[in-house]
């Protein structure tokens, strides 16, 4: 018996009930792992209410870290000892799970498991979208809304290494101040200023190679409008709510611009490659050149209070529970 977070109903944060739980052995091809740290991201919010589907009741939450404590039939990547980390799989908000071994990496000891809960959801997005999605160059200019949140911040740091110049917005000055502390050269305040006016002044008409848009329908269309020609807006989130269906003769319009809707776990189906994403994730965060920001956190059981906090856009970096 263990507790866990159960949603036995789609809706508000008042739907996180803390109980206890069964967990059984684990079964061919799974792990048993007791977390230490559970990552906390808009994606759970989806799930909580009913946007993004699964069957009630289940448990919620798509990363964590911890210690191996048991392997089932036929896995011989791990044993238990072993410090392990993971995105993806569903059923985190818990003091100990049950998860598919292909999930799992493992967690260096310069590595702390409420910094790993913090970043593989959020590290592994800003893995894909500056190494997959689209190619960071160096002398390359890009825009990176939401720069003070957790996929923000990272972004803003990863994109400097690699020499592009980051312009970030955010909602606020303090949001501004911790964009730039990231590494974004400007940071706009959209909750004050027209961001795409903006963008065009600092660019000096210039504007921007790629877009990299969580935020979704508040932002859209004026982030077409920070485009080059044959720019790429990429929107991998949608914070304000989803971008509804648009005319694709906009893309023609404003500069025969590309736009794609990528997903984390469309990559990570490939074991191979979730191997290859993990690691450039961790060199750079365990060689300290990409840091991240565990700004809040909460007991498990008050999973409820996490979520009013990050729908009430009061967090900044990364919301971890501790089990």
């Amino acid at each position: 018996m263990v507790k866990a977070i159960r949603i036995h109903k789609t809706g508000g944060p008042e739907v996180l009930r803390y109980e206890d739980v069964d967990l059984a052995a684990p079964g061919p091809g799974e792990v048993q792992i007791r977390q230490h740290a559970i990552g906390v991201n808009f994606l759970d919010v989806y799930f909580r209410t009913g946007a993004y589907a699964a069957s009630c009741p289940f448990t919620p939450g798509n990363e964590g870290a911890g210690e191996v404590v048991a392997v089932g039939e036929g896995v011989t990547k791990f044993r238990p000892g072993d410090r392990v980390a993971y995105a993806g799989s569903i059923g985190a908000y818990a003091e100990a799970r049950n998860i598919e071994a292909r999930f799992l990496v493992p967690l260096p000891e310069a590595i702390s498991y409420e910094t790993a809960a913090a970043m593989m959801l959020k590290g592994l997005t800003a893995e894909y979208l500056l190494f997959r999605t689209y190619p960071v160059k160096p002398d390359d200019v890009i825009l990176v809304h939401a720069a003070a949140g957790g996929v923000g911040l990272i972004l803003c740091q990863w994109a400097r290494i690699l020499g592009a110049t980051v312009i970030g917005t955010a909602g606020g000055p303090e949001k501004c101040a911790l964009a730039r502390d990231a590494g974004a050269h400007e940071a706009i305040d959209y909750s004050k200023e027209d961001f795409a006016l903006r963008v065009r002044e600092i660019t000096d008409g210039k504007l921007c190679h790629v877009v990299y848009d969580g935020v979704g329908k508040t932002t859209f269309p004026a982030s077409l409008d920070c485009l080059r020609p044959f720019g790429t807006f990429v929107s991998f989130g949608s914070a304000s709510g989803p971008i509804e269906a648009f005319n694709l003769g906009l893309l023609g319009q404003k500069g025969s611009l590309y736009a794609t809707r990528p997903t984390l776990f469309t990559h990570m189906a490939d074991e191979a490659r979730l191997t290859e994403m993990a690691a450039r994730l961790m060199d750079v965060v365990g060689s300290g050149k990409v840091k991240i920001a565990v700004n809040a956190r909460y007991p498990l059981a008050e999973a409820a209070e996490a979520h009013r906090a990050l729908e009430g856009r009061k967090t900044t970096g990364a919301t971890v529970l501790l089990a």
